[in-house]
């Protein structure tokens, strides 16, 4: 094992249901084989269902901890996977926006993935932002005052703290490597 990362905590948040597979699994593995703690929280702490490709029902997962009883000051990252309905539930769920706005104004890394920055718009912190997500994200975000581009990973630094997006599970490589190279 590396040990890159260790003494970094990263905190992965899901809803309970539609969260794309390999979204939410590779960061885990990835993170944890450079040697940084990572807790999955979920809305209700339980069983999650993962997806492939947002209709094939896959993997049930179990999430370490919910939502409501973690603190950003205990993690130094965020990583939020995607997966439509995923998305869809953690833009609606207060628990999820106030770690989004948590991780955000003190200034840590947040990194999301495919269809997962759509809970940026809702946590209010996508304006001044250049980042990427799934193509048809791309008008919300754009109406949200961000600048979508159409790359690999995106990287941005605006207001002061650190966001990673990527497009789809074809990108988590890269999504992977920004994220370990933003905590190392």
């Amino acid at each position: 094992m590396s040990s890159t990362l260790t003494g970094k905590r990263v905190l992965i948040i899901t809803s309970d249901t539609g969260i794309e597979r390999d979204e939410l699994l590779k960061p885990l593995e990835a993170l944890r084989a450079q040697g940084a703690e990572v807790t999955h929280a979920s809305i209700e702490g339980a069983d999650t269902q993962t997806f492939l490709q947002d209709t094939e029902k896959d993997r049930v997962v179990k999430s370490d901890v919910k939502m409501a009883d973690v603190k950003a000051d205990d993690y130094h990252a965020l990583v939020i996977p995607g997966g439509t309905v995923n998305a869809d539930n953690l833009r609606q769920d207060q628990d999820a926006l106030r770690l989004i706005k948590a991780f955000s104004s003190a200034g840590k890394v947040v990194a999301a993935i495919c269809h997962g920055p759509w809970a940026l718009i809702d946590a209010g912190v996508v304006e001044g932002k250049t980042l990427t997500s799934f193509a048809s994200v791309k008008t919300d975000l754009v109406n949200a005052k961000g600048k979508w581009v159409d790359v690999e990973v995106q990287t941005c630094d605006a207001n002061g703290w650190h966001l990673i997006t990527s497009r789809t599970p074809k990108d988590l490589d890269a999504f992977d490597d920004a994220i370990t190279k933003a905590l190392a």
